[in-house]
């Protein structure tokens, strides 16, 4: 199941990639993301990045590198 998901997370995230005009054509600009990352691009570089940050959070869960990342991350938040 996990390759499913995995599959399907690097599938949505190249579309966001590859498809961000009709992206920010169907959901509108964010006004944060045009102060913060751009006055003209900022949406579409938001987007990309949304896009990218999938695909590589997908590819380490396949991998099994996911479950480890997060508890040596914040692992010692939660450290009792």
């Amino acid at each position: 199941m996990k390759y499913f998901f995995g599959i399907l997370g690097v599938l949505i995230g190249t579309m966001m990639v590859i498809k961000t005009e009709w992206i920010v054509q169907a959901f509108g600009s964010s006004s944060w993301a045009e102060t913060h990352l751009g006055s003209s691009g900022g949406t579409r570089l938001m987007y990309k990045l949304i896009g990218v940050l999938l695909i590589f959070v997908s590819m380490m869960g396949v991998t099994g590198l996911l479950g480890p990342f997060i508890m040596n991350t914040f692992g010692t938040l939660f450290n009792f």
